[in-house]
């Protein structure tokens, strides 16, 4: 007498083969009366799944996955990035969980990425650089793919967030500006849809009042250097930017010197995310650290749990410190007028 198979438990009890591997894995909703078919079945035909097959039906990949559709040249001179996959590996490495990272151009990439992961190549994924308006957010929800998303997204989601406050060390480095004399303070914001970008912009716009001295960049070096210009240029120009990140901030503060315009003395410069040389230029460059490697760590645990059975949950972490430095630590000037042009280049 052969033995017996799944398709023989799934024929006795009523049900798919698929119902069958979900009634034991436990990884799908079943009603507790199609279990206890199933289970009433499988012991009448005195059937126990394999390991391989308890595997195979909870279709576990035993990995997690990062899709990633960044600039490349955003990406080149990322920090945050780095020390974040550092902290979702450190946290897989301990349960011998595999890391799936993809970087794309596309959204039609991105999406293709996302449905390869759902369809068995990862068992969840963390969803970086969220939009205020997001198509993954409804989009994982409908591949059934469990998802991390890592920001402060206010739309309606069933996914877990791991979220960070962004907007009250913005708060805090307005207030210490004021405090040293400073009204003309400028924002050099990173590009406004996304959900930390708009959070800094917002909470900078609170503090001072105004959108007057608000510039969108896009996180690079050169737009750092364009919107420090186009700010320096102006009549009455500030005399303190908050960049959105460090790249931009060291860019700017860089072209501030060339132009002969002294830092903290005629310009206090200050960075978001606490780049590593940040400490280390001169006048080292006030900054926000973000601690990217614990929100990497928290969002994998996260993520984890999920898939462990735990729910979706929204969890804060309190992990930005304004680490204050040399590029603020002056007076405010009493007179800003723009610096000299450039001599006009020799033909």
């Amino acid at each position: 007498m052969s033995r017996p198979t799944i398709s023989d438990v799934a024929r006795a009890a009523g049900v798919t083969k698929a119902t069958v591997s979900h009634a034991y894995s436990g990884h799908r909703p079943i009603s507790a009366a199609t279990k206890a078919r199933v289970f009433a079945a499988a012991e009448e035909l005195r059937w126990v799944p394999s390991s391989s097959a308890r595997a195979l039906a909870a279709r576990r990949a035993n990995a997690v996955g990062v899709v990633l559709r960044r600039d490349p040249a955003i990406l080149a001179s990322d920090t945050f990035f780095p020390a974040f996959i550092a902290g979702v590996e450190q946290t897989l490495a301990e349960r011998e969980v595999a890391l799936v990272l993809q970087v794309v151009g596309s959204r039609g990439a991105e999406e293709r990425a996302y449905q390869a992961m759902a369809a068995g190549r990862a068992d969840g994924v963390i969803a970086l650089d969220l939009h205020r308006d997001d198509w993954r957010v409804p989009f994982l929800g409908g591949l059934g793919l469990p998802a991390v998303l890592l920001g402060a997204y206010d739309g309606p989601t069933r996914l877990s967030c791991v979220r960070t406050d962004d907007a009250a060390p913005v708060a805090e480095l307005v207030a210490h500006l004021r405090a040293r004399g400073h009204t003309r303070i400028a924002h050099v914001a990173g590009p406004l849809g996304y959900v930390h970008s708009y959070a800094r912009a917002r909470a900078f716009v609170q503090a001072v009042g105004s959108r007057e001295l608000v510039r969108e960049g896009d996180f690079t070096a050169g737009s750092g250097r364009a919107l420090t210009a186009e700010l320096l240029a102006l009549r009455d120009r500030p005399t303190a930017i908050l960049y959105a990140n460090d790249t931009m901030a060291i860019a700017g503060m860089s072209y501030a010197q060339s132009r002969g315009v002294r830092v903290p003395q005629e310009l206090a410069v200050a960075g978001f995310d606490d780049d590593h040389l940040s400490a280390h230029l001169s006048p080292p460059l006030t900054s926000v650290s973000t601690d990217p490697a614990r929100r990497g760590r928290v969002a994998t645990t996260r993520l984890l749990a999920d898939l462990a059975g735990d729910g979706p949950h929204s969890v804060t972490v309190d992990c930005t410190v304004l680490q204050l430095r040399g590029s603020t630590d002056a007076p405010a000037p009493t007179h800003h007028a723009p610096p000299e042009p450039l001599e006009e280049e020799p033909r």
